[in-house]
């Protein structure tokens, strides 16, 4: 059983960033999962701002649930916070300007940790300044807690575990698939892309760090032959339709890989992994894929050149806003996930399907994030600490918390 499991302390889980747009939703969604204070769970939301606190907790209705104040630039008043809690669930980003010191604070105590991070840039700061430690002290630092990454990564764990029941083998290569999805864009994540580009500006050499397809793998391990995500559309023999690209591949992928090098790698060292967008087919299937595809370069383009990134953030959401109730819960996604194994006599092939009822960048988001701080303070969890994914620390217990209480399923369809 995980030690810090055993550990006493005052609370399950704190919600830092509670009066957040995607913080308010994670508070809602605890509320009607877990209830105020119950033996499930002992819960509670911090934040600088008391009145904005009170705010949320008079909002949600969940008046016995207890607001706790800190400043997040303080690292004394982080350390006083984060001891008296199993888990601190973070959704404050963009987390490269807002985030370090929280992690700090959590890989010194023992504290687990769970946030909605993409950035690539930052996550790899954290894992060199972080990991050792928190290997030392048990605590589980896990980043991308939301529609990026946990369907990808558990997708994988998921559909590998399918195959090697099925056919005793791993998969060599796994292909995710997004079918649909529909939603609002989320205000956080544009802010973290937009800040990631200004970082990039002020210090080019992270650009080797967010070109490197394994840029989050443990330093010195044995790499693939993956690349970086192409734009161009390809055509999925498989599944018979034009691909363009999905816009959080760059964090989805280089998440997956690292869970393959955490667990020791059991796919093989020639493991391949990649993400696309189904589009369509034919030749009206391969347009729409080309013109997803020259979208995609101009939006870097643009997003990469200081005076347009800044004309951009005029008109791109912006934290703090987010579609209504009515579009969240309107929203949904749908994900295949196709795998391969060896060529030989037992190879084969399976293609399994990860679903959400909610929009992926909000409610399916603040469903998944709370569930996972629910896993890592509740359930036996094993293995040690470190700066680690979803599928390695928590893995089975959190799919099976996210098809019984978030709405999200993960099935075998071939």
């Amino acid at each position: 059983m995980d030690d810090q499991n055993a550990n006493p302390t005052e609370f399950d889980v704190i919600v830092w960033g509670a009066t957040g747009f995607t913080g308010k939703i994670v508070v809602e969604y605890l509320h009607q999962t877990y209830g105020n204070q119950t033996d499930q769970l002992t819960w509670a939301i911090a934040g600088r701002d008391a009145d904005k606190l009170k705010a949320v907790i008079d909002e949600v209705g969940c008046d016995k649930v207890p607001c706790l104040l800190a400043d997040g630039s303080d690292r004394a008043a982080l350390d006083a916070l984060v001891a008296k809690t199993r888990v601190v669930l973070s959704t404050v980003g963009p987390y490269a300007l807002y985030g370090s010191l929280l992690v700090a604070a959590c890989a010194a105590s023992g504290t687990h940790y769970c946030d909605l991070t993409g950035e690539v840039q930052w996550m790899r700061l954290m894992i060199d300044a972080h990991h050792d430690e928190a290997v030392r002290t048990g605590a589980k630092i896990v980043h991308t807690c939301g529609f990026d990454s946990i369907p990808s990564d558990l997708g994988v764990h998921f559909l590998q575990g399918a195959i090697q029941e099925r056919l005793g083998q791993p998969a060599e290569q796994v292909k995710y698939r997004l079918v649909s999805a529909a939603g609002g864009v989320s205000g956080g994540t544009v802010a973290s892309m937009l800040n990631m580009m200004d970082e990039v500006a002020e210090n080019p050499q992270l650009l080797t760090v967010l070109a490197d397809p394994y840029a989050l793998n443990p330093l010195n391990t044995v790499t693939g032959q993956d690349e970086n995500e192409a734009a161009a559309p390809l055509y999925d023999e498989v599944l018979g339709q034009w691909v363009g690209p999905f816009v959080m591949a760059g964090i989805n992928t280089r998440v997956v890989r690292r869970s393959h090098a955490l667990l020791g790698m059991p796919y093989g060292p020639g493991f391949a992994y990649e993400e696309g967008t189904l589009i369509g087919a034919g030749p009206t299937g391969f347009l729409k894929a080309l013109m997803a595809s020259i979208g995609t370069w101009v939006g870097m383009l643009l997003s990469a050149m200081g005076p347009t990134r800044r004309l951009l953030a005029r008109f791109l959401p912006k934290p703090g806003e987010g579609p209504d109730r009515a579009k969240r819960e309107a929203g949904f996604f749908e994900i295949i996930l196709h795998g391969t194994t060896p060529k030989g006599p037992n190879s084969g092939q399976i293609q399994v399907r990860v679903t959400g009822d909610r929009d992926p960048g909000y409610g399916g988001t603040a469903k998944m994030i709370a569930e996972a701080a629910v896993c890592l303070a509740r359930d036996p969890l094993d293995g040690p600490g470190g700066i680690l994914t979803p599928a390695v620390a928590m893995g089975p217990e959190l799919i099976t918390r996210l098809i019984k209480n978030a709405g999200l399923t993960f099935e075998v369809i071939d």
